[in-house]
């Protein structure tokens, strides 16, 4: 059963392909059961596969498929590893990817690159499995620059409009400088060891210095930082809402985003060893948790509003890597995925009955119309603010719970991050389904529930939400963690839990009651006083405005990066390439214009004259041949 692990990405790739070349002759009916068949075949052997790593005696087991590189004393071969890790970021990619395909055939049906809309999902899936079951660091690359590749294509899927070429290639540019800092971490990785594959690199990282360690570490952490969102590289992401709904939900919430989460997670070793590493990573993770979900306040783009969310949640995983809770990590990673998918693709329910609408000033009152998406979205609301027992709540107390063994200061500035989205997420949802509707008379004909492929998604992903949390119950109460005992043959934990049961409950207590408070709050503000966001161009205090605007960062990038290389770029153009590299050429050109003028003057065609210039010829060669 184990070598059957080819298949899984091997099945994405071919739905890939057969769409990618025969798409267009193809019925919109039929590309998408040959996109969501893929996936769905490659989730049933995920499924199989994961049964059968627990029954390996090592939980690990590897699968040369060929020799690939060699040269020199770099030898990589491909491939692939199974193992508590891999095998359940299986499950999250074809799982979660299989019902966002179910839930496209229905959501892009009436657009005219249906065909070609699938076949970059199904790319996109393929990719994500390649980064994932790469048994070495460049396998890990070619995957991660795939998934970069193919959100470039989906952010920009709408080409013809010229914004989200921009979002599209701001994107591609922001991950090219995270990927440079990858790509260095894996040439100071074989340098050192001698090796890129994990096996043997981590079976070697005891016998490096920490220093050599940490510049790994933080090398590494530059690549998660473009892919995952984190500051400074973070500004990507919410421009990445131009593309479809779908595409935010699975590649900008689910899967792509916490590839950096992956990496980080299979580098654990690295960040074990490097304090300074980790600290980095918790300080960063922290930061940008707080940031994005300040930002989140004042959004009224619905989209807006979840992608720094997404940048507020990874945060929070980057502060639960950074204190050593590997396995917190990734499972705050499963239930965001969930919870993250479900608003996402509500979402894009929501949009879907407005006619495209997503300011959501211009909803309200869609309870009664939307009682599914409704239902479904506020389960998912209740798990991302973490109120229990939805999924949210456990998997971010078990962060915050380990941030507060390690800092009280790291926890409380987290804490502080999970009451702002708790206030902003209910924000969000009464302004869209409560209250009365603000939109136009169109709009309100029109509205209506999605259709059950858009439907069926959002309730499966709606009961992962509401029960995800058993899979990390905490220790202290008598329950096991399934979680960290999945990944406990993979993850060093650098301190054991020694918190008494008392502090734990005083924590959870503080969480629930911070989270119920915001929430109140919220309601206060948007139910009983009714309260609309201001309109565009309306007055604002100092403070919203700037925060109303993010923190002007965009404007802050593009005066002290983008202007200064469009004229530095400006400068080489007209002065080097202009004046200097095309002056040389033209000049060379015309000089041997110039001097092929001059040579045809004597192309008489007089015979005579050739005649004695033969003759001439001859004797200054014997005249040169004696004097030498």
């Amino acid at each position: 059963m184990i070598k059957l692990v080819g298949l899984v990405p091997l099945f994405p790739l071919i739905g890939f392909l057969i769409n990618g070349f025969f798409g267009k002759k193809l019925s919109k009916g039929a590309s998408g059961v040959i996109a969501c068949g893929a996936v769905l075949a490659s989730f049933i052997i995920s499924l199989l596969l994961f049964f059968e790593v627990e029954k390996l005696p090592t939980h690990s087991a590897t699968i040369n498929l060929f020799d690939w590189i060699s040269a020199g004393t770099l030898s990589v071969p491909f491939e692939f590893v199974i193992d508590p890790l891999s095998s359940w970021f299986l499950l999250i990619i074809t799982g979660i990817g299989f019902l966002i395909h179910v839930y496209s055939t229905s959501y892009m049906h009436d657009d005219a690159g249906f065909s070609r809309f699938f076949t970059y999902l199904n790319l996109f899936v393929f990719f994500m499995l390649l980064l994932v079951l790469g048994n070495n660091f460049l396998i890990m690359f070619v995957g991660w620059e795939g998934v970069g590749l193919c959100s470039y294509l989906l952010i920009g899927f709408w080409f013809k409009n010229n914004d989200y070429n921009n979002a599209a290639r701001k994107a591609f540019v922001m991950n090219r400088i995270g990927d440079l800092g990858f790509l260095l971490g894996i040439l100071l990785i074989f340098v050192t060891f001698g090796s890129i594959s994990y096996n043997e690199v981590f079976s070697k990282a005891g016998t490096a210095s920490e220093a050599t360690i940490t510049a790994i570490a933080l090398l590494l952490f530059v690549g998660a930082m473009g892919k995952s969102a984190q500051i400074p590289l973070y500004t990507w992401l919410p421009d990445a809402m131009a593309g479809p709904t779908p595409v935010s939900a699975l590649i900008h919430a689910a899967t792509m985003v916490t590839a950096g989460i992956y990496m980080i997670v299979r580098s654990n070793v690295f960040y074990s060893i490097s304090e300074v590493a980790s600290e980095t990573v918790a300080i960063v993770g922290v930061a940008t948790a707080l940031f994005a979900a300040s930002i989140g306040l004042f959004q009224n783009d619905i989209k807006k509003i979840l992608a720094y969310s997404t940048v507020s949640q990874l945060g929070l995983m980057f502060l639960g890597l950074g204190v050593g809770a590997f396995s917190s990590s990734v499972f705050h990673v499963s239930t965001h995925a969930f919870f993250k998918a479900l608003l996402f693709l509500g979402a894009g329910s929501v949009i879907h009955a407005m006619g495209g609408e997503q300011d959501i000033r211009k909803m309200g009152g869609l309870k009664g119309h939307m009682k599914i998406t409704f239902a479904t979205m506020a389960l998912a609301t209740l798990a991302i603010s973490g109120i229990p027992p939805f999924s949210g709540f456990f998997s971010k107390d078990e962060i915050l719970a380990h941030t507060y063994e390690h800092s009280s200061v790291l926890w409380f500035f987290g804490q502080v991050a999970s009451m702002l989205t708790a206030f902003y997420m209910f924000r969000m949802l009464y302004l869209t389904f409560y209250g009365n509707f603000r939109g136009t008379k169109e709009q309100h004909h029109h509205l209506h529930e999605s259709p059950k492929a858009m439907t069926i998604p959002l309730i499966v992903l709606a009961i992962l939400s509401v029960f995800g949390g058993l899979l990390g119950l905490p220790e202290f109460w008598h329950f096991p963690n399934w979680m960290s005992e999945h990944l406990s043959s993979l993850i060093l934990r650098k301190t054991p839990v020694t918190m008494a049961h008392e502090t734990e409950w005083m924590l959870m207590g503080i969480a629930v009651l911070a989270a119920i408070a915001t929430i109140y709050v919220a309601y206060v503000i948007y139910r009983q006083k009714n309260i609309i966001p201001l309109k565009e161009g309306d007055k604002m205090p100092a403070l919203q405005k700037v925060i109303y605007n993010k923190y002007y960062v965009d404007e802050f990038y593009d005066a002290i990066v983008r202007k200064p290389l469009d004229l530095i770029s400006t400068l080489f153009y007209k002065f080097f390439d202009k004046q200097l590299i095309d002056g040389t050429v033209e000049g060379v050109g015309s000089g041997v214009k110039s001097i092929g003028g001059l040579v045809k003057l004597i192309q008489s065609g007089n015979i005579g004259f050739y005649i004695i210039s033969m003759v001439l010829g001859i004797v200054l060669i014997l005249l040169f041949t004696f004097i030498i």
